[in-house]
């Protein structure tokens, strides 16, 4: 049997085909990944385990080979590059399992927003239904480094018929009638569901986001379809007129915003999503746990059920509103949602940290470093909780924990150098050093925030 030429011997006869070639050392280096070792670092893996001081981590090309205590690993590291990381504290990149990057659609503010990202600690988001066009072509080019930005996975929305009014669609499907986009479709009785699902997987989402006007019945219907064709569901917490209880009975993979819940106390749920009424808060317990909310959590933590919490956008926008009462309101007060969260944490509720917010351009932090804050001052989570929210549940909320989300033995190398202990105080997320994704080293000293003039965002 004739054995396929090397990817070297490939190299070698085109570099010939072009009358050149290679030294004898970049011919033995050609195949061969970079081999790093990084000496004497805190190690808090993202598992919810305990920090582990002065560790060694072995990185090879993409993946980590091994962690050990330092100076254990020296003979496997044998001549790699050494990164003295003594003083450092070493966490798992972030995840914000809840961005929009294309509505509408703007390549040069989508990279500003993904390199803002990465070169503040984001190694992976989440984006829950854009023009998937530019969302993955977003992606290719994330993965194989041509732009600095995390690792990007997303959706394919359905809903019903009445959403699709909605000018957003438009932006987000232009040459397609609304609700007829493989990444954006309508549906109701009628639809057959295994052609709607096989559309979407044909887009490259990891997931079906279910989001508005669908009744209990048509959301359970996707759902198993979806988890038929072995695509994860990401939906919202209430789908209107689909209560959250019914969702989350159909089996989503993940929720989204936890001000949602709150509609489940009302005896008349809304008939769709584009009535704006807020949650009537009277109806929740005025003190401690609300007794409806904890039978919906009680069922999300049967299941598994990951809570896209959202929760800093609740607080964030009602302070807004506050300060310029003409401003609509939310569905949920931010004092709510944070009591909501509160609950789901105190339940066992595995909480991502997603934002569905975007801040403007001269904002030199990513967004989700709003939510870790959220769930460390306001929900009062401990530091340690927050960041196994921030990567180990971000990454199974997107259906990656397999490769990343925690720094262990052959996981992809993404992870978050920091010059103080974000366990001491979790606003040290701000001391970033360096990121590290699939192996790559971002310095921040090396980003540049763009100018609102830049990305056009100037008044």
């Amino acid at each position: 049997m004739i054995k396929p030429p090397s990817r070297r011997l490939a190299l070698f006869a085109i570099l010939a085909s072009l009358g050149l070639a290679l030294s004898p050392v970049a011919a033995a280096s050609a195949d061969a990944p970079q081999t790093t070792l990084y000496t004497g670092a805190t190690v808090i893996d993202g598992t919810g385990g305990a920090a582990r001081p002065d560790q060694d981590i072995l990185v090879e090309g993409e993946r980590i080979v091994a962690i050990g205590a330092h100076d254990a690993l020296a003979a496997q590291a044998g001549a790699a590059r050494r990164i003295d990381l003594s003083g450092r504290f070493v966490i798992p990149g972030l995840v914000d399992s809840h961005v929009h990057l294309a509505t509408p659609p703007n390549r040069t503010r989508a990279e500003a927003i993904l390199r803002r990202q990465l070169y503040g600690g984001v190694t992976a988001v989440r984006d829950m239904a854009d023009d998937l066009r530019a969302v993955g072509d977003l992606a290719r080019a994330s993965l194989v480094g041509e732009i600095a930005a995390p690792d990007i996975y997303y959706a394919a929305l359905m809903a019903g018929p009445p959403f699709f009014a909605d000018p957003r669609v438009l932006s987000v499907s232009r040459g397609f009638a609304p609700g007829t986009a493989p990444w954006m479709q309508a549906i109701d009785a009628n639809t057959d569901l295994r052609t709607a699902v096989t559309l979407a997987r044909g887009t490259s989402a990891t997931a079906i986001k279910i989001y508005a006007d669908l009744p209990a019945e048509r959301v359970a219907a996707i759902t198993a379809e979806a988890h038929r064709q072995k695509m994860m569901v990401w939906a919202h917490s209430a789908i209107f007129p689909a209560r959250p209880a019914e969702v989350i009975a159909a089996g989503a993979d993940v929720i989204s915003h936890v001000c949602y819940l709150g509609y489940e106390a009302q005896p008349e749920m809304l008939a769709a999503y584009e009535d704006r009424t807020p949650v009537d808060e009277t109806r929740l317990a005025p003190t401690g746990d609300d007794p409806v909310v904890a039978g919906l959590y009680r069922a999300m933590a049967k299941q598994g059920t990951i809570l896209d919490a959202t929760g800093s956008l609740f607080v964030k926008f009602e302070a807004a509103r506050k300060a310029d009462p003409k401003a609509k309101s939310l569905r949920c007060s931010g004092a709510r949602t944070i009591r909501l969260t509160q609950q789901a944490w105190r339940a066992g509720i595995p909480i991502s940290t997603g934002t569905d917010f975007v801040d403007p351009a001269s904002n030199r932090w990513p967004e989700v470093h709003a939510e870790l804050r959220y769930l460390a001052h306001d929900v009062g989570m401990p530091p340690l909780a927050v960041i196994h929210s921030a990567t180990l549940v971000g990454a199974r909320a997107a259906g990656q924990d397999k490769d990343m989300g925690s720094i262990e033995p052959g996981k992809l190398a993404n992870f978050v150098v920091l010059a103080a202990d974000p366990l001491a105080d979790i606003d040290n997320i701000e001391r970033i050093e360096m990121t590290v994704k699939r192996g790559r080293e971002y310095r921040r000293t090396d980003y540049v925030a763009p100018t609102p003039e830049e990305l056009g965002e100037a008044d």
